[in-house]
C-alpha cells in the first residue's frame, strides 16, 4: 500500500485538487445511483476534480449520468446469455472489443483511481486498470457478490461492502464495512407524511401502502395487484395504495384499474419525486435489490419483499433473507407472489404493532454516511493528504 501511495501522491494546489476519478458499472439503477453517489461525494471534497464514468453502451446509465452533469462513455459490453450459450459468441467478441477500449480510456484520461460498482462495464474496465497498476476499488452492494467484484477481488486495493460476513467472497484484510450510497434527496426530505400524501396526489389522512418495481416495472408484482385489485377495494376504509408500474405495463395495469371501478389505487408508470413516495408509505412492497434495500433501512421503511428470480445467484432472496432473519421485512417470494402478496400488505398494514417493529429493526441495520466512508478510502489508497 505504501508504494501505491508515494506512486499516485496527488499534488495540492492551494484548494485545488487534481483528482482523476474514473467510475464504473452500471446497467440497473442499483448500480448507478451509488456510483453517482461516490463520485457527488468526490466532487463536494474535491470540486475541481475530474471524474468519467465508463458504462455499457445501450444500457441506463448512458442516459442517467449524463443526466446528473458527468461524462460518460459505452462501452459495447454484455453480460452471458445462460439460456442461449450460442449467443455468447457474440458476447465474447464485445468483450475482447471493450477491453481494447478500456486500454485506450486508461491511456488517455489517466486515472488516479478506477472505481467499480459492479455491472457488465466494470469487468473490462477495472481489469485493464489493474493490469496497468492503477488502484482499485470495488463496491459491492449485494450480500452475495457478483461475479464480476469477485473475479476482480484478488488484486483490488479495497472492496466497499454493505453486509456482514463477506469474507466469503473477498480477501478479509480488503473489506470494509461501509453500506450502501443512496440518493441524498431521500434522506433530506422535511415533509410530513400527510404533506408527502398530497404531493402524491392520495388522501392525506389515509394510511398508505407503497408499491414500487423500479423503473420498468415487476411483472410479478403488477400481475399479483391487477388480479387482486377487488380485494383492495374492499379494504378498510383508511387504507390506500400508491401503484407504480413501470412504463412497460402501464397502459395495462391503468386499464385494469379502470375497469375495476377502485378508487383507493393511485396508479402511475414512474415516481419522479421518489422522497415524497417513500415519506407518504406506511409499508412498501419491493423487489429486494441493493439499493431499495439500503434506502428501506436508511428510511426505517417496515416493507414486504418480493424478490425477483430473474437475478446472477439468486442474490435478491439473499438480500431480503438478511432481513427476514433479523425481523426487519417480511418476505414473499415471486412464485406466490399471485396469492398472498395483496392479503399480506392489507393484514399487515392494520397491524400497527408489527409496522412499528418492522420498522425499528430495518433502521438498526442501517450503515449511514456510506458514500463518505467510501471516498475516505479512496483517500488512503491515492494518499490524499489533507489539508
Amino acid at each position: 500500500m505504501l508504494k501505491t501511495q508515494q506512486k499516485y501522491l496527488l499534488k495540492m494546489s492551494g484548494n485545488k485538487q487534481q483528482l482523476k476519478v474514473l467510475v464504473s458499472g452500471g446497467g440497473t439503477g442499483g448500480h448507478i445511483f451509488p456510483a453517482l453517489s461516490i463520485a457527488n461525494e468526490v466532487r463536494r471534497r474535491y470540486p475541481e476534480s475530474r471524474i468519467l464514468f465508463v458504462g455499457a453502451e445501450g444500457r441506463m446509465e448512458m442516459e442517467k449520468v449524463p443526466a446528473a452533469g458527468y461524462n460518460i462513455i459505452g462501452l459495447p459490453v454484455s453480460g452471458f446469455d445462460r439460456k442461449h450459450l450460442l449467443r455468447n459468441f457474440k458476447v465474447v467478441a464485445r468483450l475482447m472489443k471493450s477491453m481494447g477500449l478500456a486500454k485506450k480510456i486508461l491511456n488517455d484520461f489517466q486515472p488516479d483511481i478506477a472505481i467499480g460498482v459492479g455491472g457488465y462495464a466494470s469487468g473490462p474496465m477495472l481489469k485493464a486498470a489493474q493490469k496497468q497498476g492503477i488502484p482499485t476499488l470495488l463496491q459491492e452492494q449485494n450480500s452475495y457478490a457478483g461475479v464480476t467484484n469477485k473475479l476482480l477481488a484478488a488484486k483490488a486495493d479495497c472492496i466497499c461492502v454493505a453486509y456482514e460476513g463477506m469474507e466469503r467472497f473477498f480477501p478479509q484484510e480488503k473489506i470494509v464495512l461501509t453500506g450502501n450510497p443512496v440518493r441524498r434527496n431521500l434522506l433530506e426530505c422535511g415533509a410530513t407524511p400527510e404533506q408527502a400524501r398530497q404531493a402524491m396526489g392520495v388522501d392525506p389522512n389515509k394510511k398508505t401502502i407503497l408499491i414500487i418495481g423500479g423503473s420498468l416495472g415487476a411483472r410479478t408484482i403488477n400481475n399479483a395487484i391487477s388480479g387482486s385489485l377487488d380485494m383492495i377495494g374492499k379494504a378498510i376504509d383508511d387504507v390506500q395504495v400508491i401503484w407504480q408500474t413501470g412504463k412497460i405495463y402501464d397502459q395495462q395495469c391503468r386499464e385494469a384499474l379502470m375497469a375495476s371501478g377502485v378508487k383507493n389505487v393511485a396508479q402511475m408508470p414512474f415516481i419522479s419525486n421518489m422522497d415524497m413516495a417513500y415519506r407518504a408509505a406506511d409499508l412498501v412492497v419491493s423487489r429486494a435489490g441493493a439499493s431499495s434495500i439500503s434506502e428501506l433501512q436508511l428510511l426505517g421503511k417496515p416493507a414486504i419483499l418480493v424478490p425477483s428470480p430473474n437475478v446472477a445467484e439468486d442474490h435478491q432472496t439473499k438480500n431480503a433473507m438478511a432481513l427476514v432473519n433479523r425481523g426487519a421485512a417480511i418476505m414473499v417470494a415471486d412464485a406466490d407472489a399471485g396469492n398472498r402478496l395483496v392479503e399480506t400488505m392489507l393484514t399487515i398494514v392494520a397491524d400497527e404493532a408489527r409496522i412499528a417493529e418492522l420498522g425499528k429493526n430495518v433502521e438498526a441495520m442501517a450503515l449511514r454516511d456510506a458514500a463518505e466512508h467510501i471516498v475516505d478510502e479512496v483517500e488512503k489508497i491515492v494518499g490524499v493528504n489533507k489539508q
